[in-house]
C-alpha cells in the first residue's frame, strides 16, 4: 500500500520480545531489569493476526526482531504461523545468533529467508566485552553454517563506534572475499544507551574502503529498506551501508514496526502510532483490523528525522531500541 506522502509500505518489523540473553553495550545497560512481563508480550496468535491484517493491505516481507526473538521458547511456532499466511513473500530474521545454530535446519523448514546476524567484533576478546559475554568462536561458527544452508540471504549487521571497533572496518569488509554474505555497516542511533558512543558517519567509511578497493554499486530490492549496497570486485559478498545519521532516507521509507507489546510504531524516531493491543483484546476481526492498520499508515507523517539533533519534543521516542524492536 501507499501512504498520503506516496511512499509504498511493503515491510513490516515485528518484535516478539524485549528480552535480549546479551547486554551490548550500545543497546541495553549492564544490570538493566526493565523488562515486559511475559502476560505484556503479544503471543503467537496475536501475532499471526496482527501479520495477516498486514498481508490484507500489501505487506510481502516480514522480518521477525526483538529484543533477541530466539529467547521466545515458541519462536518456531511463530515462525511456522506467519509461514502459512499466503501473501508473505519473505520471512527474515534479526538476531545475535545465540540460540541459532542448533535450529538452523528448522527454521528454514519453516520457512526463513534471510538471516541478519549482529557482530560488532572480529576479534574474539572486543566482542566479549561490547556483547558483556558473548562467545565469538560459537557466533562466527554459526554464521558460517548458515552460509552452508543456501538461506536466500544472510547478512552481518556491524554497528561501528569510535575508537571501540573502527579499526575493523577492513577487515569486515575483507570476510566479502570468500565468504556469499553482506556485512552492512549502520551508524550508532543516538537511542537509548547508543547516546553514549560517538558514531562514525559511513560517508567516512566509504571514503576509507575507496583508498583500498575499487568498488562496484548493487542494486536494491523494493523490500530491501533504506541500505545502499556495493561489491568489491571479484569479491564474493557484498558490503552495505545504513546511514540514519548522514543520510536522511525518510522520503523512501518502506516500513512500520509493531512493538513486542503490540503497539504498531510508524517511525523509528517519534512515538507516533497506535495500540493494536486494544484491538486484539476487543476481538477485532481480522479484516477491521486491516482497515485500522491501514488507515494509520495512510496518515504516516512525512517527518523527517534528525537523529543527529539534540531534540527536545515531546513525540522523540524514549525507549531503548530493545523495547522499540531492533
Amino acid at each position: 500500500m501507499f501512504d498520503k506522502n506516496k511512499r509504498r509500505i511493503n515491510y513490516l518489523r515485528i518484535s516478539v520480545t524485549d528480552h535480549c540473553n546479551l547486554r551490548c553495550q550500545y543497546c541495553l545497560p549492564e544490570k538493566n531489569k526493565d523488562f515486559y512481563n511475559s502476560k505484556d508480550l503479544l503471543n503467537s496468535d496475536q501475532i499471526e493476526k496482527i501479520v495477516r491484517a498486514f498481508s490484507m493491505i500489501g505487506i510481502k516481507k516480514v522480518r521477525i526482531t526483538g529484543g533477541e526473538p530466539l529467547v521466545r521458547k515458541d519462536f518456531n511456532e511463530i515462525l511456522m504461523k506467519i509461514n502459512h499466511i499466503d501473501k508473505i513473500e519473505k520471512i527474515a530474521l534479526t538476531t545475535n545468533g545465540v540460540n541459532l545454530l542448533e535450529n538452523l535446519d528448522t527454521f528454514k523448514k519453516n520457512g526463513l529467508k534471510r538471516i541478519n546476524i549482529s557482530l560488532d567484533s572480529l576479534n574474539a576478546s572486543k566482542y566479549n566485552e561490547i556483547t558483556r559475554g558473548g562467545d565469538f568462536n560459537k557466533i562466527f561458527t554459526t554464521i558460517k553454517e548458515a552460509i552452508s544452508k543456501n538461506f536466500e540471504r544472510i547478512r552481518l549487521n556491524v554497528v561501528i563506534m569510535k575508537d571501540i571497533n573502527d579499526d575493523e572496518i577492513l577487515d569486515f569488509v575483507n570476510l566479502t572475499k570468500d565468504l556469499n554474505i553482506s556485512v552492512r555497516f549502520i551508524e550508532v542511533m543516538p537511542i537509548g544507551e547508543g547516546k553514549k558512543f560517538l558514531p562514525i558517519k559511513n560517508s567516512e567509511i566509504l571514503n576509507l574502503i575507496k583508498k583500498h578497493y575499487y568498488l562496484e554499486k548493487c542494486h536494491n530490492l523494493s523490500t530491501d529498506g533504506p541500505a545502499s549496497y556495493y561489491k568489491v570486485q571479484n569479491f564474493l559478498g557484498e558490503i552495505g551501508f545504513i546511514s540514519p545519521l548522514s543520510n536522511n532516507f525518510c522520503e523512501n521509507c518502506n516500513r512500520v514496526r509493531v512493538t513486542s507489546n503490540g503497539f504498531l510504531k510508524l517511525c523509528l524516531h517519534y512515538n507516533d502510532g497506535i495500540d493494536l493491543l486494544h484491538y486484539l483484546n476487543n476481538d477485532t476481526s481480522v479484516e477491521k483490523l486491516a482497515s485500522i492498520i491501514e488507515d494509520a499508515i495512510y496518515n504516516k507523517k512525512p517527518k523527517q528525522h534528525k537523529m543527529n539533533e539534540n531534540l527536545n519534543l515531546d513525540n522523540i521516542e524514549s525507549k531503548g531500541m530493545n523495547k522499540i524492536g531492533g
